[in-house]
């Protein structure tokens, strides 16, 4: 690749697209929303939050200095992430909380980038960090997961029109914000029916000695606050 298709390139994925309009970003809106709210759909769709889901942990594990042995996603939308390092403190406090904080924090940075235009830089960003994590996965369910949503991203990027592309990147948006908000619900309902005994919330409380019902309220806060502040960028209010 010579220097000009290089900066050709490196212009086109930085640079800034058109606004798609209301409508669109409304429709795209509803459309995550029926892959979310029904429970039959959501026990597939919900495959794409587990990989955010396991990919937080995996990122935040690196970032505060631990070892990644490996991720694993399972077809039942469960997930391990493995990591060595020191067994307190606040890099395996900080990878606890990543799990079910991750989806919404990529949706609000997600809906942050489209509110600014970056629409090839969120699909191409997100096609990164797939590859990053594809690396890390342990289990062949895992790897044919993410590289269908990787292989997803690569086509919308390469193969379709800026119409396409933005109702995908606002589809993905939407969806991380409005299926960030699910799985805190669901981990309560379990625990309140004893069930989930090792979940994220009680290894925080293990780790914090501060309640696992804080820790619940500290994951409702982040999604619903994300799903708030993302909703408002993507409607440009």
């Amino acid at each position: 690749m010579d220097s000009t298709h290089a900066t050709d390139l490196w212009d086109r994925v930085v640079g800034t697209q058109p606004d798609p309009s209301t409508w669109l970003v409304v429709l795209t809106a509803v459309l995550a929303l029926a892959a979310v709210a029904p429970y039959g759909l959501w026990r597939v769709t919900r495959n794409a939050i587990t990989i955010a889901h396991e990919g937080g942990h995996g990122l935040v594990a690196l970032l505060s200095g631990r070892r990644l042995d490996g991720i694993r996603l399972h077809s039942d939308t469960s997930g391990l992430t493995v990591s060595r390092g020191k067994p307190t403190g606040i890099g395996m406090i900080l990878t606890a909380a990543a799990g079910y904080t991750a989806p919404s924090l990529l949706g609000l940075l997600g809906a942050w980038l489209l509110a600014a235009g970056h629409i090839t830089a969120l699909l191409w960003g997100a096609t990164a960090l797939l590859a990053a994590m594809l690396v890390m996965i342990r289990n062949a369910y895992g790897v044919l997961t993410v590289v269908l949503a990787g292989a997803a991203f690569v086509l919308v990027s390469w193969l379709t029109g800026p119409a396409v592309q933005a109702a995908f990147a606002y589809g993905v948006v939407w969806f991380l914000l409005l299926g960030g908000v699910r799985p805190a619900f669901e981990l309560q309902r379990k625990r309140r029916h004893g069930g989930a005994p090792d979940s994220d919330a009680d290894q925080l409380a293990r780790l914090t000695n501060v309640p696992p019902v804080v820790w619940l309220g500290f994951f409702h806060v982040v999604s619903l606050c994300s799903l708030t502040g993302g909703g408002r960028w993507l409607l440009g209010l």
